[in-house]
């Protein structure tokens, strides 16, 4: 839902939507790149990285950063994954999640509380240590948190876990990048 306010009025409509954002390493595009020549000034480099604010990026589930590609992949040189397959396992890791949360109002891990998440879901603390550590030094927000959990329990749905473990976790925070220093 989005609220919108103006000159005394405001009007609310639902929203649901997905952000999807890309940017380039530097303004040159060429920072990082094998092969490449940056010439950006470093205090250019932090200045543009800096363009996303925090508050912003606390918002973001997923940081990858991606390799550019360098050559043409020929058909047949690397296994790749069909529509119809990735659909698959999507709908299977759904179907796990709503089965998951059949006793509750949510169906699915987006829906889910944060305080629901850290209390009558949460795993043990074995599991949420990497959380628990990169929020007490400060690398990690309770947003950010929450988030995670949401991103791990996905992660444990597309392997079949039905419990959330450590490697579920591992691979939520490495798809969040600068999640723990």
């Amino acid at each position: 839902m989005i609220q919108v306010h103006r000159s005394g009025v405001s009007a609310t409509y639902p929203a649901r939507f997905q952000l999807v954002v890309a940017t380039n390493p530097c303004p040159c595009g060429q920072y990082g790149v094998a092969g490449g020549s940056c010439e950006c000034a470093p205090q250019a480099i932090r200045r543009y990285t800096r363009r996303l604010s925090g508050p912003l990026l606390d918002r973001i589930d997923i940081d990858l950063r991606l390799q550019r590609v360098s050559t043409a992949r020929h058909e047949g040189s690397a296994r790749s994954m069909s529509s119809e397959e990735a659909r698959a396992i999507v709908a299977k890791a759904r179907a796990r999640a709503a089965q998951r949360w059949a006793q509750t109002p949510w169906r699915r891990n987006a829906d889910v509380p944060g305080t629901w998440l850290r209390g009558h879901a949460a795993p043990s603390p074995d599991v949420l240590r990497p959380l628990d550590t990169a929020l007490r030094r400060g690398t990690l927000t309770l947003r950010g948190y929450d988030r995670l959990l949401r991103v791990a329990w996905t992660v444990a749905d597309i392997a079949g876990h039905d419990a959330l473990r450590s490697e579920d976790v591992g691979r939520a925070l490495f798809l969040r990048r600068g999640a723990v220093a």
